[in-house]
């Protein structure tokens, strides 16, 4: 069973398989929101899908996977956990170090200005014996 959850931020979608409960996709939404929402973060947008495992007999049967566009970065995030809460809690953490790291990798108004030999829009400096008289130094 698929169910598509798009309510608060519809810029990043919730999907779920397998039975995982009302309570559990309500607090994931709540959590992924606190992540994706916070002031200073690029346009986020992309996927996070919960699945619960059918069979009881494995150790860590809810996995949550998110793929996630934030400003030009693409951020993948994985969590299993035993519980929907816990596997909620490991994706919220690792969803803000990895959002975080694409917010600050993301800015391109820190890096210095390219030199003029690789394109850069400075002025290239005076070529070795071009006779300037301002540059011409008495032997």
């Amino acid at each position: 069973m698929t169910s598509d959850k798009a309510q608060a931020a519809p810029t990043v979608r919730l999907r779920s398989d397998g039975p995982v409960d009302k309570d559990t996709l309500d607090y994931a939404r709540t959590k992924i929101d606190a992540v994706v929402t916070r002031p200073g973060l690029p346009a986020v947008t992309g996927e996070v899908r919960i699945v619960r495992a059918a069979t009881r007999h494995a150790d860590h049967p809810w996995l949550a996977t998110a793929e996630l566009r934030v400003g030009r970065r693409q951020v993948v995030v994985l969590a299993e956990e035993a519980t929907g809460r816990e596997v909620v809690d490991q994706l919220q953490d690792r969803l803000r170090r990895q959002t975080d790291k694409a917010a600050r990798t993301g800015h391109n108004d820190h890096r210095a200005p390219a030199p003029p030999w690789r394109g850069g829009s400075g002025t290239p400096r005076p070529a070795e014996g071009s006779g300037s008289a301002a540059d011409s130094h008495p032997a």
